[in-house]
């Protein structure tokens, strides 16, 4: 492409932006035909307008970094993918199994699809998780103790992580503010990535459950990478171009 002008280069970037949502400062060396320093300078222009948010090795249309938001907030958004995601994981579910259910809206929406086979025992961090099954007869819940994060319903902290250490699992369900390829599984506190962590250490499997929104972003605190994650249950908004690298990297992708 025979561009000229840095005006020029701006509006290409832009115009990518507008049909991909997101950009690679290698792509946009090849669309143009200049160095990565000029494409960089100009991101960081169009940062300074308000017209984008760089990113590790790029530029988002949405920004990347998620700020910490009300659990009652977060449950009125993608309400709907999340109970179509949440009854796909309900699914994953087998006789007489044990589960670490983490915290989350979608953790919400997955404990109101639980349809026990037989016995079911469920670890949970989430209050909200644990007063949606305690009144099923097939359900023992486990409630971990700690400090209560009033933004999640949850708690964190030693007490909890203590406790995990000496369970074994099946799988674990988990949410996640935040899906980026390059840094991984992410949640805006830094407590509750640490909880988490065991979680999956606890585990045989790791299941994780966003809604598409989700992906391109980064919160604070990282869960993992892609190499701890079994399988991710997601909406069918999200694009391909994502579920053929999760694919890559060894994620199973369900869409539902």
């Amino acid at each position: 492409m025979n561009i000229t002008t840095g005006i020029q280069r701006h509006a290409v970037i832009l115009n990518q932006l507008e049909e991909r949502d997101s950009v690679d400062v290698q792509q946009l060396c090849e669309v143009l035909n200049v160095s990565a320093v000029t494409i960089r300078k100009d991101l960081k222009l169009l940062e300074d307008k308000g017209l984008l948010f760089r990113t590790h090795g790029g530029a988002s249309r949405i920004n990347p970094y998620i700020r910490d938001r009300n659990v009652q907030e977060k449950a009125l958004l993608f309400a709907t993918e999340k109970e179509k995601i949440a009854a796909a994981a309900a699914n994953l579910i087998v006789e007489n199994d044990s589960v670490i259910i983490a915290s989350g809206t979608s953790m919400v929406a997955l404990a109101r699809a639980v349809r026990p086979k037989e016995s079911l025992t469920v670890i949970t961090s989430a209050l909200n998780v644990a007063l949606e099954l305690m009144n099923s007869r097939d359900v023992q819940v486990i409630q971990l103790c700690g400090k209560i994060r009033p933004s999640s319903a949850s708690v964190v902290g030693q007490e909890a992580v203590g406790f995990l250490k000496e369970v074994a699992c099946s799988k674990v369900f988990l949410g996640a503010d935040g899906i980026d390829l390059d840094f991984g599984v992410t949640t805006t506190s830094l407590d509750e990535a640490y909880l988490n962590q065991q979680m999956i250490r606890s585990s045989e499997e790791t299941v994780v459950l966003v809604d598409s929104s989700k992906f391109s972003r980064r919160g604070f605190g990282k869960i993992c990478g892609f190499e701890s994650v079994s399988r991710i249950i997601t909406d069918r908004n999200v694009s391909d171009k994502v579920v053929n690298r999760l694919e890559e990297m060894g994620v199973e992708v369900t869409a539902v």
